[in-house]
């Protein structure tokens, strides 16, 4: 009497399985590692240290379940090419997050304070720590980097471009730390999916000769480079508030 797997299927079977409980694992590990950065069990670089080994068991993970599939179809073992599948499933995730992060290292420059303005950004005075804007060889890396960052001018009053950069801050989920017409400033503080790190934002609205123009500043409370987040952020932010202004006309 037979078992119900082959001598020869077993390999590619349990090659299969172990890269899927390896993708698994690496998908647990980097979730574990943002609850407990948020929870308070341990520091960033603890959380950070738990995701990079969750990648390397999420590569070896891909890698084995690969082999386990290639060898499902070359012996037309249909049965066994759902485990080959469901560890390439559970792998990709984890492997394609961490491409990004070296991606993006290697992409952006080393600085993680944006400013629509670098000759006279916008200033925090509400949240925690406010802190100038470096300039010098930030200023220079950021032109260097994004050069088509810059302030938005629109053709609304400067009373109706604020309304419409808060309104568009609190639609962004932003905590709104301060918000001052009087001053056309508003702050606020916008937190990352996985570990909840926080980034400052301070909008400055301002008169024009044709209505209002608006400047943003977005930096990260951690970390020497934000990986691009900031000025995507300030981007996305402006292409929004440009469409809402325009619709008004």
């Amino acid at each position: 009497m037979t078992s119900g797997l082959s001598t020869d299927s077993r390999p590619r079977v349990w090659t299969a399985l172990l890269g899927l409980a390896l993708g698994l694992g690496g998908i647990a590990a980097v979730a574990t590692s943002g609850i407990g950065y948020r929870l308070g069990w341990w520091p960033v670089r603890t959380a950070l240290g738990i995701s990079e080994y969750a990648a390397y068991a999420a590569i070896l993970g891909l890698g084995l379940s690969l082999v386990g599939l290639v060898g499902s179809l070359r012996l037309g073992a249909r049965r066994d090419v759902l485990w080959g599948l469901l560890g390439l499933a559970a792998s990709l995730p984890v492997v394609a997050m961490a491409a990004h992060w070296e991606y993006t290292a290697r992409a952006y420059p080393p600085i993680n304070d944006i400013s629509t303005d670098t000759e006279d950004p916008p200033v925090f005075w509400d949240v925690p720590n406010p802190s100038a804007y470096p300039g010098g060889e930030t200023a220079a890396l950021q032109r260097a980097a994004y050069p088509d960052l810059a302030p938005l001018a629109l053709g609304v009053a400067p009373e109706r471009a604020f309304a419409l950069a808060l309104a568009l801050a609190e639609d962004s989920d932003w905590e709104i730390v301060a918000e001052e017409p009087e001053e056309g400033r508003i702050e606020a503080v916008d937190s990352t999916l996985l570990y909840g790190f926080k980034d400052e934002i301070v909008i400055r609205v301002e008169p024009s000769e044709d209505g209002a123009v608006v400047d943003l500043r977005s930096r990260s409370r951690l970390g020497r480079s934000d990986l691009g987040v900031n000025a995507a952020r300030i981007s996305r932010f402006l292409a929004a508030l440009e469409e809402r202004a325009a619709a008004e006309n």
